[in-house]
């Protein structure tokens, strides 16, 4: 079973088409389900996710308040993993439709074969398209960091886009409890990144493009809180050497 967790904030016009997208893909979420996290949007994307009537098995939380990308994949996981068994999928992707879904079934199989996470890689065979020179910036810095200071062999350290093997977060859960995820903004997946990989989870990349274009209205990653939250996290890493980080 597949388990989706997306979280969405101000996306209403993003939603609509991406619901379509998913609806063109049954065999990605026939006899699972797809978690939307409305991260206390002020627009209409909760009412867009409340309204929906279609095929694709929708399961609509609201968050009170704009909380940061954190608390949405911290609540969507919970969520999630009260649906899964230890060998189910949960994946993860933007509310945004730059993820490209057409690369989810490589992705699966790659899980499927053993991988604990797979991760969307936008560098490397990746690309990068239509995106921000500071975006770009920013994604290769803190990729180029967290190897270095964590050890960690991955090149895309922040993509929302990826598979996780439902025992993998419950291992992490199970390890940190609620600190598992203590960021709250989108250095998030990093920490979640380097700690499923200090409990012992299996990692690989395949090669996926993301393309700004398709996206209606801009990020909502704002990039001096960002650079800031992945600073917290290695610092947390370097002082107490990757124990309870």
């Amino acid at each position: 079973m597949n388990v989706f967790v997306i979280p969405a904030y101000n996306e209403e016009g993003n939603l609509p088409r991406l619901l379509g997208d998913l609806e063109d893909r049954p065999g990605l979420w026939q006899g699972g389900h797809v978690i939307i996290v409305d991260d206390g949007s002020s627009d209409s994307t909760a009412d867009l996710a409340a309204a929906y009537a279609g095929p694709v098995p929708v399961i609509l939380h609201r968050q009170i308040r704009n909380q940061g990308a954190g608390r949405a994949f911290d609540k969507g996981f919970r969520l999630a993993l009260e649906l899964c068994d230890d060998d189910d999928f949960i994946i993860t992707m933007e509310s945004d439709t730059t993820s490209d879904l057409g690369a989810l079934e490589q992705m699966l199989r790659v899980a499927h074969d053993g991988t604990d996470v797979v991760l969307a890689s936008h560098h490397g065979d990746g690309e990068l398209l239509n995106v921000s020179a500071h975006r770009r910036m920013l994604s290769r810095a803190a990729a180029y960091a967290i190897r270095r200071g964590a050890g960690l062999d991955a090149r895309t350290v922040s993509s929302f886009f990826r598979v996780y093997r439902a025992a993998a977060l419950r291992g992490g859960y199970a390890e940190h409890g609620d600190r598992f995820i203590r960021e709250s903004g989108f250095a998030c997946k990093a920490e979640i990144l380097v700690k499923l990989v200090r409990t012992g989870c299996s990692v690989r990349e395949v090669p996926v493009s993301l393309d700004w274009s398709r996206r209606d209205g801009e990020s909502k990653m704002r990039v001096l809180p960002t650079i800031g939250g992945y600073a917290r996290m290695m610092a947390r890493q370097v002082a107490t050497r990757g124990h309870g980080a």
